[in-house]
């Protein structure tokens, strides 16, 4: 049976926050609505834009999002090419990614992110070639939808029972239970650990060492 490791990128692979801190800030500021708390913006890290948008500014209107989510397109592309992102890989985790590959599994990407943000990454790190299957919000809906995770299946495939959805928030571990595939939560990223088991994790990785052993069941 083919197995599958389905990996969130910000928050799970990276940490990106303070690039999409920043550049959310710009699209509100462009939109004129008021600036919300970069905590509430952490939290919504890994909807697709148009959703985090929509549950940071419940009140403005569909032009003042749209404008929004241009203008948080505009400004992280010209950080990307100013140099100005700063999305480092967590500690151990190039390691982890070829100790696994190297074992057997598949690995697959699901995230909020655009194509082009998360073509950026994984290439800035060198390890675009590990991944069987790239998934982003650009193609898919938004999570917990779990059209993208039944994508990457697709793409590799696994079957939902030799799949696992590694992530760091509960819109992860959602996606995951919506698609029958076994989750686990990592504890480095934006939401809490009791969020994470509440939601359906099977385990809450504190290091890569707890996320192999938790990966290979």
């Amino acid at each position: 049976m083919t197995r599958l490791a389905v990996f969130d990128c910000d928050g799970t692979l990276v940490d990106g926050q303070a690039s999409i801190c920043e550049a959310m800030e710009a699209g509100f500021a462009a939109a004129d609505l008021p600036m919300p708390d970069r905590n509430d913006i952490r939290r919504m890290v890994g909807l697709s834009l148009p959703m985090a948008l929509a549950e940071l500014a419940p009140d403005a209107s569909e032009e003042q999002r749209a404008h929004a989510v241009d203008a948080y397109k505009e400004s992280f592309f010209t950080a990307r090419s100013e140099g100005r992102v700063d999305e480092p890989l967590y500690d151990g985790m190039k390691e982890l990614l070829h100790t696994l590959r190297d074992e057997g599994w598949q690995l697959a990407v699901a995230t909020g992110k655009s194509d082009r943000g998360l073509t950026a990454v994984l290439a800035a790190h060198g390890i675009t070639d590990l991944f069987v299957s790239l998934q982003t919000a650009d193609r898919h809906p938004s999570k917990p939808d779990p059209t993208m995770l039944a994508a990457a299946m697709f793409d590799a495939g696994a079957m939902p029972e030799g799949t696992v959805m590694i992530g760091d928030t509960t819109f992860d571990i959602h996606m995951g239970r919506a698609a029958r595939t076994r989750c686990i939560g990592v504890d480095w990223g934006y939401h809490e650990t009791h969020e994470l088991i509440e939601a359906g994790a099977v385990g809450v990785a504190s290091t890569m060492d707890e996320l192999k052993a938790l990966i290979d069941g």
